[in-house]
């Protein structure tokens, strides 16, 4: 069955409202977690039923930059190159290579506990804990950071660093580009600050020739 030669143009039109509706309910919801839909329809250039026509309530919204979220952050993580040659290089670069996924879609942290369940966070978060625990297990191997806790523990310290870290950007308390929070991270997993500014430094230097 042939369909309709309108029928492409209408399907274009329908994902570009989509993108339009969730790229703007990032910001809005960035700027006030309790931004209503119509508010949004209003902000992204759509009428109230468009929206719903995407999004039938909050909940479905939310759940869609979630998933839009975990499809960033995975694919982050996938894109890893081979491990560094050092753990502490590794973990500054996973640490640079995520951050701009916390950055763009750190109004989540916002709507956690209002919106999202813990299971819910545990599904976006797990590939990142998943990686960040074996750069930490690999490091302890090698002496690169100590061992007086369970790598998957101090895992989820800097997960914690790394997310108050976010607030702070999120409240205007702070700005960065995420070598900030790799010299923490590192910092905070045992490496000496100046050892961590400079191994942030030579990934900074290795991933901006990766993406000449």
């Amino acid at each position: 069955m042939v369909e309709p030669k309108g029928r492409e143009p209408i399907r274009r039109n329908a994902r570009s409202n989509r993108a339009r509706i969730l790229a703007t309910a990032r910001q809005e919801l960035g700027r006030n977690p309790d931004v209503t839909l119509e508010e949004i329809a209003r902000a992204a250039g759509v009428v109230r039923r468009t929206l719903f026509g995407h999004f039938p309530g909050r909940a479905a919204l939310v759940e869609a930059l979630t998933e839009e979220a975990s499809q960033a952050l995975w694919a982050a993580v996938a894109g890893q190159a081979e491990p560094a040659k050092t753990p502490a290089h590794e973990l500054a670069r996973f640490v640079l290579s995520i951050w701009p996924v916390g950055d763009r879609y750190r109004l989540l942290l916002a709507l956690i506990h209002q919106d999202l369940g813990a299971q819910r966070v545990s599904e976006v978060l797990g590939p990142a804990r998943d990686e960040a625990t074996a750069i930490l297990d690999r490091g302890q191997r090698e002496g690169v950071f100590p061992a007086h806790l369970p790598s998957a523990v101090l895992g989820a310290g800097l997960e914690a660093l790394i997310v108050s870290l976010l607030e702070c950007v999120n409240v205007g308390m702070w700005e960065d580009d995420g070598t900030g929070a790799a010299v923490a991270a590192l910092v905070a997993a045992g490496v000496p600050t100046e050892q961590a500014r400079q191994v942030v430094e030579a990934v900074t230097s290795d991933l901006g020739r990766e993406a000449c």
